[in-house]
């Protein structure tokens, strides 16, 4: 379906992006009314000359396409008509790129991007696989050098399809769709099922969907303080108390857990 979306909306997509600076490898589409001959698709070589039919080579890296149209209309007008209404279209942004990371059947930079929507870009990615994870990343890079990132509920746009979170991507942006991974936890001591845990990375892990998980507590464990065993980036173990009850109560906030975390729920010696 999304390939059916992107291959439809395809010359929708090819938009002018007026703000966009062609470089080496962009395609464009020319188009001069006065002059059939100059009605041509180039690519902009690794010098960034434009190498036209009557004209040969004009450089035109790094300029946007109104820049890009005044240019051709003084070189034609100098040499071939009075006036020269040129047009020109960006038919593929291979200067810069949208980048496709993670879990599609395809990742990689898009064969031919342009000003297209995330389900288009996913699309032409050829869709998410199975293992796709709950989250997809927007990494934008903005010509100050600043950069943002925009986080978006895979199922807010692809099960409930939220036309809010089908947002426009641009040249240069960067799509990461993390697969999904398996986190382990332990639990050892006074719990139905001691042993090791395991849970999707997408979940929210905390000690109580943890110990869920373990079946509970057993009738001999306390219930004051539990222990968390965290190896720290120095390699070396610390423990953590939480009151268990405070939490179980809602008058404390359930603690997230790390994979590797070791869980100790203790007996209780009254």
């Amino acid at each position: 379906m999304l390939a059916a979306i992107a291959g439809a909306s395809l010359l929708a997509a090819q938009s002018e992006a007026p703000d966009y600076r062609v470089g080496p490898k962009d395609l464009l589409e020319i188009k001069v009314f006065e002059v059939p001959e100059l009605n041509v698709e180039r690519r902009i070589s690794d010098e960034g000359d434009l190498d036209l039919p009557l004209v040969g080579p004009v450089p035109v890296g790094n300029l946007t396409l109104g820049e890009v149209r005044a240019t051709l209309q003084r070189v034609l007008e100098v040499k071939y008509v009075r006036h020269a209404s040129v047009s020109v279209i960006i038919k593929e942004f291979r200067n810069q790129p949208i980048s496709i990371l993670g879990a599609v059947a395809r990742p990689g930079p898009l064969s031919s991007a342009g000003r297209w929507s995330l389900l288009q870009g996913i699309g032409e990615a050829g869709g998410l696989t199975p293992a796709a994870g709950n989250k997809i990343y927007i990494l934008r890079h903005a010509e100050n050098g600043l950069s943002d990132r925009l986080e978006i509920n895979t199922a807010d746009l692809m099960t409930r399809s939220d036309s809010r979170w089908n947002v426009p991507i641009y040249p240069n942006d960067v799509i990461n769709i993390p697969p999904q991974a398996v986190v382990r936890v332990f639990v050892i001591g006074q719990v139905k099922t001691p042993g090791a845990v395991e849970m999707s990375s997408d979940d929210r892990i905390t000690l109580l969907s943890i110990l869920a998980k373990a079946g509970g507590l057993t009738d001999r464990a306390s219930h004051g303080e539990i222990r968390i065993k965290r190896r720290g980036s120095d390699g070396k173990d610390r423990e953590i108390a939480v009151p268990y009850r405070r939490i179980l109560a809602g008058k404390q906030p359930d603690p997230e857990l790390q994979p590797g975390d070791v869980v100790i729920v203790k007996e209780s010696f009254f």
